[in-house]
Protein backbone atom coordinates (compact mmCIF):
# COMPACT_ATOMS: atom_id res chain seq x y z
CA UNK A 1 0.00 0.00 0.00
CA UNK A 2 2.40 2.66 -1.34
CA UNK A 3 1.87 6.05 -0.42
CA UNK A 4 -1.26 5.06 1.90
CA UNK A 5 -0.83 7.57 5.36
CA UNK A 6 -0.84 5.51 8.44
CA UNK A 7 -3.23 7.64 10.62
CA UNK A 8 -1.44 6.81 14.12
CA UNK A 9 1.18 9.03 12.77
CA UNK A 10 -0.50 12.33 13.59
CA UNK A 11 -1.63 14.24 16.23
CA UNK A 12 -4.40 16.29 15.86
CA UNK A 13 -2.92 19.18 14.35
CA UNK A 14 -1.44 17.11 12.31
CA UNK A 15 -4.77 15.15 11.58
CA UNK A 16 -6.25 18.45 10.38
CA UNK A 17 -3.69 19.52 7.57
CA UNK A 18 -3.74 15.66 6.19
CA UNK A 19 -7.71 16.32 6.38
CA UNK A 20 -7.71 20.29 4.77
CA UNK A 21 -5.22 18.47 2.26
CA UNK A 22 -8.41 16.18 0.98
CA UNK A 23 -10.90 19.41 1.48
CA UNK A 24 -12.25 18.83 4.72
CA UNK A 25 -12.72 21.03 7.66
CA UNK A 26 -10.69 20.47 11.35
CA UNK A 27 -13.96 19.25 12.71
CA UNK A 28 -13.97 16.17 10.38
CA UNK A 29 -10.51 15.34 11.68
CA UNK A 30 -11.70 15.42 15.42
CA UNK A 31 -14.22 13.27 14.95
CA UNK A 32 -11.72 11.49 13.44
CA UNK A 33 -9.50 11.06 15.84
CA UNK A 34 -12.00 10.02 18.23
CA UNK A 35 -12.93 7.20 16.19
CA UNK A 36 -9.53 6.09 15.93
CA UNK A 37 -8.66 6.19 19.87
CA UNK A 38 -11.29 6.34 22.23
CA UNK A 39 -12.87 3.51 19.94
CA UNK A 40 -10.56 2.28 18.92
CA UNK A 41 -11.66 1.90 15.47
CA UNK A 42 -9.94 0.94 12.30
CA UNK A 43 -12.43 0.11 9.50
CA UNK A 44 -13.62 4.04 7.83
CA UNK A 45 -16.94 2.25 6.20
CA UNK A 46 -17.74 1.48 10.34
CA UNK A 47 -17.21 5.72 10.79
CA UNK A 48 -20.92 6.65 11.24
CA UNK A 49 -21.20 10.21 11.50
CA UNK A 50 -17.97 11.07 8.92
CA UNK A 51 -19.44 12.11 4.84
CA UNK A 52 -20.03 9.21 2.46
CA UNK A 53 -17.18 10.72 0.36
CA UNK A 54 -14.30 11.76 3.21
CA UNK A 55 -14.84 7.51 3.85
CA UNK A 56 -14.37 6.88 0.13
CA UNK A 57 -11.55 9.44 0.24
CA UNK A 58 -9.88 7.73 3.29
CA UNK A 59 -10.01 4.63 2.03
CA UNK A 60 -8.05 5.04 -0.70
CA UNK A 61 -5.27 7.24 0.91
CA UNK A 62 -5.30 6.05 4.82
CA UNK A 63 -5.07 3.73 7.34
CA UNK A 64 -4.67 2.97 10.92
CA UNK A 65 -1.90 0.67 10.86
CA UNK A 66 -1.29 -1.75 13.75
CA UNK A 67 1.99 -3.39 15.13
CA UNK A 68 1.19 -7.43 14.53
CA UNK A 69 1.80 -8.98 17.67
CA UNK A 70 4.73 -11.82 17.50
CA UNK A 71 3.47 -13.04 21.29
CA UNK A 72 1.65 -11.86 24.34
CA UNK A 73 3.13 -13.23 27.92
CA UNK A 74 0.62 -12.81 30.99
CA UNK A 75 2.31 -13.17 34.50
CA UNK A 76 1.51 -14.77 37.30
CA UNK A 77 0.67 -11.26 39.27
CA UNK A 78 -1.15 -10.25 35.86
CA UNK A 79 1.53 -7.84 34.30
CA UNK A 80 1.17 -8.60 30.23
CA UNK A 81 3.94 -8.61 28.11
CA UNK A 82 3.53 -8.10 24.04
CA UNK A 83 6.53 -8.35 21.59
CA UNK A 84 5.98 -6.26 18.52
CA UNK A 85 6.85 -6.78 14.83
CA UNK A 86 8.40 -3.33 13.70
CA UNK A 87 9.74 -5.02 10.59
CA UNK A 88 13.05 -5.67 9.16
CA UNK A 89 13.85 -8.28 11.74
CA UNK A 90 13.37 -5.87 14.81
CA UNK A 91 10.63 -6.41 17.30
CA UNK A 92 10.61 -3.97 20.40
CA UNK A 93 8.47 -4.99 23.89
CA UNK A 94 5.79 -3.50 25.60
CA UNK A 95 3.96 -4.17 29.30
CA UNK A 96 1.16 -3.68 31.01
CA UNK A 97 1.36 -3.82 34.75
CA UNK A 98 -2.01 -3.56 36.81
CA UNK A 99 -2.90 -2.23 39.96
CA UNK A 100 -6.03 -1.83 42.55
CA UNK A 101 -5.73 2.22 41.47
CA UNK A 102 -4.38 2.03 38.30
CA UNK A 103 -3.37 0.50 35.09
CA UNK A 104 0.22 1.64 33.60
CA UNK A 105 1.65 1.04 29.90
CA UNK A 106 5.70 0.97 29.50
CA UNK A 107 5.80 1.89 26.14
CA UNK A 108 9.30 1.57 23.93
CA UNK A 109 9.97 4.61 21.87
CA UNK A 110 13.39 2.58 19.97
CA UNK A 111 14.14 -1.09 18.55
CA UNK A 112 16.88 -1.72 21.08
CA UNK A 113 19.00 1.52 22.74
CA UNK A 114 22.36 3.78 21.52
CA UNK A 115 22.97 4.73 25.47
CA UNK A 116 24.45 1.24 26.58
CA UNK A 117 23.54 1.52 30.24
CA UNK A 118 25.32 -1.42 31.88
CA UNK A 119 22.43 -3.17 33.55
CA UNK A 120 20.11 -2.63 30.70
CA UNK A 121 19.11 -5.90 28.75
CA UNK A 122 17.90 -3.39 26.06
CA UNK A 123 21.14 -1.85 25.90
CA UNK A 124 23.06 -5.06 25.76
CA UNK A 125 21.19 -5.58 22.77
CA UNK A 126 22.30 -3.06 20.79
CA UNK A 127 20.65 -0.39 18.40
CA UNK A 128 18.64 -0.82 14.65
CA UNK A 129 16.39 2.24 14.66
CA UNK A 130 13.66 5.28 16.06
CA UNK A 131 10.02 4.03 16.08
CA UNK A 132 7.89 6.48 14.28
CA UNK A 133 4.54 8.27 16.31
CA UNK A 134 2.64 5.56 14.85
CA UNK A 135 4.77 2.39 16.23
CA UNK A 136 4.55 4.14 19.54
CA UNK A 137 0.73 4.96 19.37
CA UNK A 138 0.44 1.57 18.37
CA UNK A 139 1.36 0.16 21.37
CA UNK A 140 -0.94 1.85 23.59
CA UNK A 141 -4.05 1.67 20.79
CA UNK A 142 -3.78 -2.05 20.98
CA UNK A 143 -3.31 -2.07 24.49
CA UNK A 144 -5.96 -0.13 25.73
CA UNK A 145 -8.60 -1.24 22.80
CA UNK A 146 -7.57 -5.07 23.50
CA UNK A 147 -7.65 -4.78 27.58
CA UNK A 148 -10.94 -3.05 27.51
CA UNK A 149 -12.26 -5.84 25.60
CA UNK A 150 -10.83 -8.23 28.19
CA UNK A 151 -11.61 -6.17 31.23
CA UNK A 152 -15.48 -5.98 29.75
CA UNK A 153 -14.95 -2.52 30.51
CA UNK A 154 -17.85 -0.14 29.51
CA UNK A 155 -17.95 2.84 27.60
CA UNK A 156 -15.97 5.66 28.86
CA UNK A 157 -14.09 3.14 31.17
CA UNK A 158 -10.13 3.24 30.51
CA UNK A 159 -7.62 0.59 31.43
CA UNK A 160 -5.10 2.06 30.90
CA UNK A 161 -4.54 5.35 33.32
CA UNK A 162 -1.04 5.71 33.29
CA UNK A 163 1.58 5.79 30.52
CA UNK A 164 5.67 5.54 31.26
CA UNK A 165 8.21 5.84 28.47
CA UNK A 166 10.53 3.37 30.05
CA UNK A 167 10.43 0.21 27.74
CA UNK A 168 12.70 0.12 25.00
CA UNK A 169 15.20 2.78 23.87
CA UNK A 170 15.82 6.32 24.93
CA UNK A 171 12.54 8.76 24.70
CA UNK A 172 14.31 11.73 24.12
CA UNK A 173 16.87 10.97 21.81
CA UNK A 174 13.56 9.74 18.87
CA UNK A 175 12.40 13.49 20.36
CA UNK A 176 10.44 14.05 16.67
CA UNK A 177 8.72 11.25 16.85
CA UNK A 178 8.03 11.22 21.07
CA UNK A 179 6.48 14.60 21.12
CA UNK A 180 3.44 14.11 18.74
CA UNK A 181 3.03 10.70 20.55
CA UNK A 182 2.59 12.78 23.95
CA UNK A 183 0.21 15.12 22.28
CA UNK A 184 -2.23 12.08 21.11
CA UNK A 185 -1.78 10.71 24.74
CA UNK A 186 -3.08 14.34 26.13
CA UNK A 187 -5.55 15.44 24.07
CA UNK A 188 -9.32 15.14 25.29
CA UNK A 189 -9.95 14.01 21.65
CA UNK A 190 -8.18 10.60 21.99
CA UNK A 191 -6.74 9.30 25.48
CA UNK A 192 -7.33 12.21 27.47
CA UNK A 193 -4.54 11.43 30.37
CA UNK A 194 -3.16 13.63 32.66
CA UNK A 195 0.14 14.97 32.12
CA UNK A 196 0.70 13.96 35.65
CA UNK A 197 -0.15 10.56 34.65
CA UNK A 198 2.23 10.57 31.30
CA UNK A 199 6.15 9.93 32.53
CA UNK A 200 9.02 10.15 30.29
CA UNK A 201 12.12 8.73 31.32
CA UNK A 202 15.52 9.98 30.61
CA UNK A 203 19.03 8.72 31.54
CA UNK A 204 20.28 12.54 31.15
CA UNK A 205 19.85 13.67 27.36
CA UNK A 206 20.39 17.50 28.89
CA UNK A 207 19.52 19.46 25.71
CA UNK A 208 16.16 17.72 25.32
CA UNK A 209 15.29 18.33 28.32
CA UNK A 210 15.33 21.33 27.76
CA UNK A 211 13.08 21.38 24.87
CA UNK A 212 10.82 19.33 26.30
CA UNK A 213 10.05 21.48 29.22
CA UNK A 214 8.80 24.22 25.98
CA UNK A 215 7.09 21.80 24.14
CA UNK A 216 5.26 19.74 25.95
CA UNK A 217 6.18 19.18 29.97
CA UNK A 218 5.06 15.93 31.30
CA UNK A 219 6.09 14.10 34.30
CA UNK A 220 9.80 12.79 34.14
CA UNK A 221 11.63 10.57 36.02
CA UNK A 222 15.71 10.55 35.40
CA UNK A 223 17.85 7.43 35.34
CA UNK A 224 20.90 7.97 37.55
CA UNK A 225 22.13 4.63 39.26
CA UNK A 226 25.34 6.75 40.93
CA UNK A 227 25.98 9.87 43.14
CA UNK A 228 29.12 10.89 41.57
CA UNK A 229 30.46 11.24 37.65
CA UNK A 230 33.32 8.60 38.22
CA UNK A 231 30.92 5.79 38.21
CA UNK A 232 28.23 7.13 36.54
CA UNK A 233 30.15 7.59 33.60
CA UNK A 234 30.32 3.62 33.65
CA UNK A 235 26.99 2.88 34.34
CA UNK A 236 24.97 5.24 31.96
CA UNK A 237 28.35 6.11 29.30
CA UNK A 238 26.23 9.43 28.50
CA UNK A 239 26.96 10.84 31.52
CA UNK A 240 30.49 11.26 29.85
CA UNK A 241 28.66 13.89 28.09
CA UNK A 242 26.07 15.68 30.26
CA UNK A 243 28.08 14.95 33.61
CA UNK A 244 25.80 15.00 36.87
CA UNK A 245 26.07 18.44 37.58
CA UNK A 246 24.72 19.74 34.17
CA UNK A 247 21.89 16.75 34.79
CA UNK A 248 20.79 18.46 37.92
CA UNK A 249 20.79 21.60 36.70
CA UNK A 250 18.76 20.26 33.71
CA UNK A 251 16.20 19.09 36.03
CA UNK A 252 16.12 22.02 38.24
CA UNK A 253 14.98 24.11 34.75
CA UNK A 254 12.71 21.32 33.89
CA UNK A 255 10.79 21.83 37.29
CA UNK A 256 9.51 25.26 35.99
CA UNK A 257 7.06 24.03 33.61
CA UNK A 258 6.66 20.99 35.04
CA UNK A 259 3.24 18.94 36.04
CA UNK A 260 4.59 17.86 39.29
CA UNK A 261 6.60 19.74 41.80
CA UNK A 262 9.71 16.96 41.88
CA UNK A 263 11.61 15.21 39.75
CA UNK A 264 11.82 10.87 39.91
CA UNK A 265 15.11 9.88 40.66
CA UNK A 266 15.43 6.34 39.51
CA UNK A 267 18.49 3.58 41.16
CA UNK A 268 19.39 0.47 40.14
CA UNK A 269 20.71 -1.50 43.36
CA UNK A 270 23.64 -3.08 42.42
CA UNK A 271 25.87 -5.74 44.49
CA UNK A 272 28.60 -3.85 45.71
CA UNK A 273 29.26 -1.44 42.78
CA UNK A 274 26.58 1.70 43.58
CA UNK A 275 24.54 0.24 47.00
CA UNK A 276 27.39 0.87 49.90
CA UNK A 277 26.28 3.42 53.10
CA UNK A 278 28.89 5.64 51.35
CA UNK A 279 26.65 5.77 47.79
CA UNK A 280 23.65 6.12 49.71
CA UNK A 281 25.03 9.50 51.72
CA UNK A 282 26.92 10.98 48.41
CA UNK A 283 23.22 10.84 46.96
CA UNK A 284 21.89 12.49 49.62
CA UNK A 285 23.95 15.42 49.58
CA UNK A 286 23.93 15.27 45.99
CA UNK A 287 20.06 15.98 45.53
CA UNK A 288 19.66 17.65 49.20
CA UNK A 289 21.69 20.13 48.52
CA UNK A 290 20.76 23.95 50.42
CA UNK A 291 19.61 27.06 49.02
CA UNK A 292 19.19 27.09 44.87
CA UNK A 293 20.89 23.70 43.95
CA UNK A 294 18.59 21.11 46.08
CA UNK A 295 16.38 19.44 43.31
CA UNK A 296 12.82 18.16 44.69
CA UNK A 297 12.55 14.45 43.90
CA UNK A 298 11.67 11.69 44.68
CA UNK A 299 13.97 8.16 44.79
CA UNK A 300 12.53 5.08 43.27
CA UNK A 301 15.46 2.29 44.13
CA UNK A 302 15.03 -0.68 42.01
CA UNK A 303 16.02 -4.22 42.50
CA UNK A 304 17.94 -5.17 40.14
CA UNK A 305 17.00 -7.90 37.54
CA UNK A 306 20.34 -9.66 36.20
CA UNK A 307 21.02 -11.38 33.15
CA UNK A 308 23.93 -13.12 32.44
CA UNK A 309 25.53 -10.90 30.23
CA UNK A 310 25.61 -8.25 32.46
CA UNK A 311 28.04 -9.80 34.80
CA UNK A 312 25.96 -7.94 37.94
CA UNK A 313 24.17 -8.81 40.62
CA UNK A 314 20.98 -7.62 43.05
CA UNK A 315 21.68 -5.75 46.22
CA UNK A 316 20.65 -7.87 49.03
CA UNK A 317 17.47 -6.76 50.43
CA UNK A 318 18.35 -5.87 54.04
CA UNK A 319 21.60 -3.74 51.98
CA UNK A 320 18.76 -2.32 50.12
CA UNK A 321 16.58 -1.59 52.95
CA UNK A 322 20.22 0.17 54.84
CA UNK A 323 20.42 2.34 51.57
CA UNK A 324 16.57 3.23 52.10
CA UNK A 325 16.90 4.46 55.80
CA UNK A 326 19.89 6.71 55.11
CA UNK A 327 17.72 8.95 52.64
CA UNK A 328 14.40 8.67 54.25
CA UNK A 329 16.66 9.85 57.49
CA UNK A 330 17.68 12.26 55.50
CA UNK A 331 14.79 13.75 54.55
CA UNK A 332 14.20 12.16 51.14
CA UNK A 333 10.88 10.78 49.87
CA UNK A 334 12.36 6.95 49.27
CA UNK A 335 10.41 3.94 47.59
CA UNK A 336 11.80 0.78 46.85
CA UNK A 337 10.22 -0.56 43.75
CA UNK A 338 8.07 -4.00 43.48
CA UNK A 339 9.61 -5.98 40.92
CA UNK A 340 6.30 -7.17 38.32
CA UNK A 341 6.38 -9.33 35.50
CA UNK A 342 9.91 -10.93 36.23
CA UNK A 343 9.00 -14.30 35.37
CA UNK A 344 7.73 -13.52 31.89
CA UNK A 345 11.21 -10.91 31.74
CA UNK A 346 8.62 -7.87 31.88
CA UNK A 347 10.73 -5.96 35.18
CA UNK A 348 12.39 -3.07 34.61
CA UNK A 349 15.18 -3.66 32.79
CA UNK A 350 14.80 -6.76 31.31
CA UNK A 351 13.26 -5.42 28.01
CA UNK A 352 15.30 -6.95 25.10
CA UNK A 353 13.49 -7.11 22.33
CA UNK A 354 14.46 -8.80 18.59
CA UNK A 355 17.26 -5.95 17.81
CA UNK A 356 19.02 -5.93 14.49
CA UNK A 357 22.12 -4.40 15.97
CA UNK A 358 23.86 -1.46 14.28
CA UNK A 359 26.03 -0.33 16.56
CA UNK A 360 28.05 -3.49 18.14
CA UNK A 361 26.89 -3.48 21.25
CA UNK A 362 27.55 -6.62 22.86
CA UNK A 363 31.02 -6.54 21.87
CA UNK A 364 31.78 -3.34 23.14
CA UNK A 365 30.03 -3.51 26.34
CA UNK A 366 31.48 -7.15 27.28
CA UNK A 367 35.15 -5.16 26.77
CA UNK A 368 34.09 -2.62 29.59
CA UNK A 369 33.69 -4.19 33.25
CA UNK A 370 32.18 -1.90 35.79
CA UNK A 371 34.53 -0.93 37.83
CA UNK A 372 33.99 -1.85 41.56
CA UNK A 373 33.62 0.92 44.33
CA UNK A 374 35.21 -1.25 46.93
CA UNK A 375 32.73 -1.14 50.44
CA UNK A 376 34.33 1.70 52.59
CA UNK A 377 36.52 3.25 49.89
CA UNK A 378 36.29 7.29 49.42
CA UNK A 379 34.31 8.15 46.59
CA UNK A 380 35.36 10.74 43.74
Amino acid sequence: MTGVVNLLDFDLDGMAAFCEGLGEKRFRATQLFRWIHQRGAQDFAAMSDLAKSLREKLAGKAEIRPLPVVTEQISTDGTVKWLFDVGAGNAVETVFIPEDDRGTLCVSSQAGCAVGCRFCSTGHQGFSRNLTTGEILAQLWMAEHKLRERLGLKPGERAITNVVMMGMGEPLQNYNALVPALRVMLDDHAYGLSRRRVTVSTSGVVPMMDRLREDCPVALAVSLHAPIDALRDDLVPLNRKYPIAELMQACLRYLEAAPRDFITFEYCMLDGVNDTEDHARALLALVNGRGPNRVPCKLNLIPFNPFPASGLLRSPREQVMRFAKILQDGGLVTTVRKTRGDDIDAACGQLAGEVQDRTRASERMKRLPVPIVPLGSPLR
